[in-house]
């Protein structure tokens, strides 16, 4: 039971923590919880967050909030899922309190908005960087940069929404992989 606790706690903490220090949300968390996550902690590893930020990307919700719900559910079942994604979001919830109580007009104060301006650039570089690891990590080969570049297509030239185009990706790949034999190979692997 200390070591459950301890372990809620410390699920509870990390993403608190994460969820405090981070801006701009979904993938430019990726390298923040990736450095948390993976390799100070050892909770997950790179291929395995990248699947959940593609599950989190193609699910309702927040990216960061639903990797939380994985790694949580993963370290402690359900009560684990849930108090990592309470963790997550808790840090919004006082802070957006707090902005909604104390202060009027909020935006229309000049350091907010110089701050936020500097936070939008960071964000942007973080976001870039991001962007540049993840197709690194995703792009296997020529199949993954083929459908890279018509996923670019699809969504910024043809303005096709990302739902349609995860979901036809997540076909497309089961019936590359039907093809393949790929499932045969992992029920042989299952016996």
């Amino acid at each position: 039971m200390k070591q459950k606790l301890k372990t809620l706690w410390e699920l509870f903490s990390i993403f608190f923590k994460i969820g405090l220090c981070t801006f701009g949300g979904g993938i430019a968390m990726l390298p923040i919880l990736e450095r948390e996550l993976a390799e100070k902690r050892g909770w997950t590893n790179s291929d395995e967050l990248l699947d959940y930020f593609a599950i989190g990307q193609s699910t309702p919700g927040i990216i960061a909030v639903n990797v939380a719900t994985f790694i949580g559910y993963k370290k402690a079942g359900v009560i684990g899922g849930c108090v990592a994604t309470f963790g997550m979001v808790f840090p919004s919830i006082i802070i957006i309190t707090l902005i909604a109580k104390f202060i009027s007009n909020f935006s229309n104060i000049w350091w907010v908005k110089k701050a936020l301006t500097g936070i939008n650039v960071a964000v942007a570089a973080i976001l870039t960087s991001a962007v540049y690891n993840f197709s690194k990590k995703s792009v296997k080969n020529l199949f993954g940069f083929i459908l890279l570049v018509i996923s670019f297509v699809l969504i910024f030239i043809l303005k096709v929404g990302t739902v349609w185009v995860i979901f036809g990706s997540a076909v497309l790949g089961v019936i590359l992989a039907g093809f393949r034999g790929e499932f045969k190979k992992s029920e042989a692997v299952n016996d």
